[in-house]
């Protein structure tokens, strides 16, 4: 489809407030709209022009984020210290890895990406009972969290489980989904520690140092549903952005889609069969003091689908106030110090796909 050309170009005013809203209220999301046949993407999903035209210049390189295997961590020194040396790299250079032999079976990975598509594909009114958009709720489900600050809504329905306070009672996890959720972030939670212990390495620290500073303690569980997109070329899964996270884990489905920005040019994530993604997130850029490199990633609209995803964010101590800021150890500071909850006010005060967070708590 020529970019230029296309309808997008049209210059007609419309009320995107009311489309917004209209959708909105339908509480069925993107894929509410793929139910209904959509062969066009509505307007309010469809890229401004400029960012359509400088997607033409992009290129995607074949190169490949690193893959660690983690088989050995515990028993071997010598293994211990390869694989420190191997995640140091990517964290300074990448801030993407994926990880294998990690401990998390297969099936429950299987099962846990099954559990999601189950719950997105249930019937509408179990569905919507879980739609919301107050941020205090601990489990909701909706349809692009930043919907009426974004230039353009993305392509994607979600599940969020919240815990950054305190645990999520079990009887409010969806029932299609309760079981499998609990045990996984269970495990993701271990992986996580041992990550943290391996990350605190490759910073020359004590073992325990990230995780002494409660770096796992807030934990957000989002579950992307992807359906098929008609004209992929017009939207985007998810839009250009950073997470707020020390670290991500994400496990992905077999369809791919998720891309990082590397040496400015977009790199496919593809997906490796029982591996987890692991990206540094903002907090980890700025307590590490820029040594870490928290990347920009994305995930492309595709005609195949419907695609899976699920995200599991480690945020820190929101509650009391806990004071992060980059480690003591004699470099100058390049961020000042803030609590999480200052973090969180300014990243969700804009547009997930906005850049530069990071830097205005730059000192």
């Amino acid at each position: 489809m020529d970019i230029i050309s296309n309808e997008v170009q049209d210059t007609e005013i419309y009320n995107r407030v009311d489309d917004l809203k209209a959708f909105d209220e339908t509480k069925l999301g993107v894929k509410g709209l793929v139910d209904q046949g959509v062969t066009k993407v509505p307007r309010i999903f469809i890229r401004p022009h400029d960012e359509l035209v400088k997607e033409l210049n992009y290129t995607t390189v074949d190169l490949k984020i690193p893959v660690i295997d983690l088989s050995g961590v515990e028993q071997d020194h010598d293994r211990r210290m390869e694989i420190v040396e191997q995640i140091r790299e990517a964290s300074k250079t990448w801030g993407f890895f994926q990880v294998v032999n990690h401990e998390i079976s297969s099936s429950l990975l299987d099962e846990t990406i099954d559990s999601i598509r189950m719950f997105h594909e249930q019937d509408n009114e179990t569905k919507m009972k879980y739609y919301s958009r107050d941020p205090m709720n601990m489990v909701r489900y909706d349809s692009n969290i930043d919907l009426y600050r974004s230039r353009t809504a993305n392509w994607r329905d979600t599940l969020m489980i919240m815990m950054a306070y305190s645990e999520v009672p079990p009887e409010q996890i969806p029932a299609v989904c309760r079981e499998t959720i609990l045990k996984y972030i269970k495990h993701a939670t271990t992986l996580c520690g041992t990550l943290l212990d391996l990350l605190s390495e490759a910073l020359n620290l004590n073992r325990n140092y990230l995780q002494e500073m409660e770096c796992s303690r807030g934990r957000s569980l989002v579950c992307h549903y992807y359906p098929p997109c008609p004209e992929p070329e017009l939207t985007l899964g998810t839009g250009n952005h950073t997470d707020t996270s020390f670290i991500t884990l994400l496990l992905q489905d077999h369809l791919g889609g998720l891309q990082v920005r590397y040496c400015d040019q977009w790199v496919d994530v593809p997906p490796i069969t029982g591996s987890i993604v692991v990206n540094i997130g903002d907090m980890l850029q700025i307590v590490s003091n820029d040594r870490f490199k928290s990347a920009d990633h994305r995930v492309l609209a595709s005609h195949k689908g419907p695609r899976v995803s699920i995200a599991c964010f480690f945020t820190g101590v929101i509650d009391p106030p806990k004071m992060y800021g980059p480690i003591k150890d004699g470099s100058p500071p390049a961020y000042r110090d803030f609590t999480m909850a200052d973090y969180l006010n300014t990243f969700f005060s804009r547009p997930v796909d906005k850049s530069g967070v990071v830097d205005y708590f730059r000192s």
